[in-house]
């Protein structure tokens, strides 16, 4: 028996906070090079940092769930790749369940990579983030994807 092994799917990420609201926006592009944009607004006002790391955790979860085994990650903020990457320490407590949450999901996918990318090669998921994090409104659908405790 002959098992076909799927060329990766590249997911870009892309999170953003301000004092009218905070959104996530992810991008995957399938092997065949379809094109999969989504954007979410955040529940809680958040720092840029946090919602850096909401985008990924979303998607992620997302992987998971569609059993997604080899996946391809890029990210323009270099404090949330380099300290999934292990390069950074994560020294800031209130980053750390975010942090520990999208390590727990990579390490649920089988093959996960991830690379930090300039913003110019992000822009589809810059995007995605700038739009949602303009539409927050009270009585939209929003995501939390980790509670501090």
């Amino acid at each position: 028996m002959v098992i076909e092994v799927q060329p990766p799917w590249k997911m870009y990420f892309d999170g953003a906070a301000h004092h009218g609201g905070a959104g996530a926006g992810v991008v995957f592009v399938t092997s065949q090079g379809k094109v999969l944009p989504y954007f979410f607004t955040l529940m809680q006002l958040c720092s840029n940092n946090v919602a850096e790391y909401q985008a990924p955790i979303l998607r992620l979860e997302m992987a998971v769930e569609m059993k997604r085994l080899q996946l391809q990650v890029f990210g323009d903020s270099q404090l949330v790749v380099n300290q999934l990457l292990g390069n950074y320490e994560v020294k800031k407590p209130k980053l750390c369940p975010y942090h520990d949450y999208a390590k727990n999901l990579m390490g649920w996918l089988g093959d996960v990579t991830i690379q930090h990318v300039p913003r110019k090669e992000n822009k589809k998921a810059d995007a995605l983030v700038a739009l949602a994090s303009s539409l927050t409104l009270p009585d939209q659908a929003q995501v939390t994807v980790c509670q501090n405790g």
